[in-house]
């Protein structure tokens, strides 16, 4: 196997090229100079001058108007004493266009620069004959000279995850990967403004804890030097934003990084960021109500549709989202499935054994319909869908359900088959919270890694009394897959976590 950090031989050979054309820029004086200011950038006078029509080589020419851009050099054409030359800003391309009467010495150093210098550009507006919007230079300077070369195509397997790693170089290159970073950004302060709307207040709350809580999920352990004690990544924002709902703040949430130490697919990533919000008097149903509204304005503020496509399938988020109990959903895709099985723990090993689901002696009838949820129903829900009533079992945060017994008041909303947001009603009995932690303890002592710890001072919190709440957590890495059509949480995700490589780079 190759080694990828290891540059091929002839890209070793342009790189020796270029470093002795920055020993000789370091023997002309400061290679690397910082005075050039940027006053106009690319995308904004395309915009601006897009009407070919109205803005033709004359008027162009007529306005008089020195710019003075900055870029990144992505190609270069060099005929005689006429080139021209693409360079790239934050905002978008435009062309440029060099003559050597109008530059001079400048023009002959322009010959040997590289595509994927940095140059600055001063000139003027102009049109060519195949009307394209132009900078017709009079002053050209080198401000960054580039020692790798960058690639002509990035395509196949190899290429995917070098993309991953070198993300700089994938953001250079890759026009729709960067759209892709610009819209998780409009993404998530369409969020941020549609709950400040709301009068939901913004807090933040530890990264590291004590003890982790919030989620069944394995924490990540660090350590304390100067305390000398263990600490957690969080796994999860919950039981610290519901302390301040104790105190008073009834409309709360957190944009956060959560971090557990669980597998990598195309669906999870170690560290990943959520919304999680917690509203005072409001019940799961409100809840679900405030998710769906969310993601439906989003869509329609950022993207301007509620029409997506996504790993080839046609989400619309216009229509009132469908609302199923799970065992109904269980029931519809297991017809051998009775109502009565759904609380048999008896009944339901046996149709997990018929569907060759594994599972373990300790799990309860609610564990084994999730079980059977998971690998029977959730990969068939496409259209937005929140499974409501969840067992109590697998939900010790949720409040329990006040008819059905062994139920809780709690949703998930599942899109295209993944699970995008989960919220319930939240438990504020102490007491039966203080039950739910030790059950979880015993799972935990029976070699459950995920099982939640006994959290006593959240437990005091509780019995100072928490008012009557709603809660959600929503994934933001799947929102934005949702809105960008990305197959893989590392299309959305800056730097993904990847396995090292074999060696440093070179």
């Amino acid at each position: 196997m190759t080694d990828s950090a290891t540059p091929p031989v002839d890209e070793n050979h342009l790189i020796a090229e270029r470093r002795e054309k920055l020993r000789a820029l370091r023997a002309q004086g400061v290679a690397y100079p910082n005075d050039f200011r940027r006053a106009h950038y690319a995308g904004d006078l395309q915009a601006e001058f897009a009407d070919a029509g109205r803005w033709d080589a004359e008027a162009l020419e007529g306005l008089g108007r020195e710019l003075h851009l900055a870029g990144r050099l992505m190609a270069k054409r060099v005929m005689g004493k006429a080139s021209f030359a693409q360079i790239q800003d934050e905002s978008g391309r435009i062309q440029v266009f060099l003559q050597a009467n109008a530059l001079g010495e400048a023009y002959e150093a322009f010959k040997g620069w590289d595509v994927g210098d940095i140059i600055a550009v001063t000139g003027t507006l102009t049109r060519t004959r195949t009307g394209e919007l132009s900078i017709r230079a009079n002053a050209i300077r080198l401000l960054t000279k580039s020692l790798r070369p960058l690639p002509d195509k990035w395509h196949g397997l190899a290429d995917v995850e070098q993309r991953y790693r070198q993300r700089y170089v994938d953001l250079i290159v890759t026009p729709e990967s960067r759209e892709v970073f610009i819209l998780r950004s409009k993404i998530v302060r369409e969020l941020r403004n549609w709950l400040d709307a709301r009068g939901f207040l913004e807090v933040e709350t530890p990264m590291m804890q004590l003890i982790p809580g919030g989620a069944t999920a394995r924490p990540f352990v660090t350590h304390h030097n100067a305390l000398d004690i263990d600490l957690y990544l969080r796994v999860a924002p919950e039981l610290y934003l519901k302390r301040l709902a104790v105190g008073g703040l009834e409309r709360i949430y957190e944009i956060n990084r959560n971090f557990r130490n669980e597998g990598v697919s195309t669906r999870h990533n170690p560290e990943f960021t959520m919304l999680e919000l917690y509203e005072a008097y409001a019940t799961y149903s409100e809840v679900m109500d405030l998710t769906e509204n969310l993601i439906r304005d989003t869509a329609r503020t950022v993207l301007g549709t509620t029409t997506i496509t996504w790993e080839g399938n046609a989400i619309d988020l216009g229509p009132a989202f469908r609302r199923w109990r799970m065992d109904e959903a269980v029931r519809h895709h297991n017809p051998e499935i009775t109502v009565a099985d759904c609380t048999d723990r008896e009944a339901l090993a046996r149709h997990c054994e018929r569907l060759k689901i594994k599972v373990k002696r300790e799990w309860g009838w609610g564990r084994l319909l999730l079980e059977i949820f998971e690998a029977t129903v959730e990969h068939t829900l496409i259209q937005p869908t929140f499974i409501t009533q969840h067992p109590e079992e697998v939900s010790p945060l949720a409040r329990a359900s006040d008819t059905e017994p062994g139920f809780t008041d709690r949703f998930e909303l599942f899109v295209n088959g993944k699970e995008l947001a989960n919220g319930f009603s939240e438990l504020n009995d102490p007491e039966d919270q203080a039950a739910r932690f030790r059950a979880q303890v015993a799972a935990k002592d029976g070699g459950d890694d995920e099982a939640m710890h006994y959290d006593a001072d959240y437990i005091r919190a509780l019995e100072y009394g928490l008012a009557p709440t709603g809660g959600l957590g929503l994934g933001i890495d799947r929102l934005v897959m949702l809105l960008t059509g990305s197959d893989s949480i590392r299309d959305v995700l800056l730097f993904p976590y990847m396995r090292p490589e074999s060696s440093g780079a070179k």
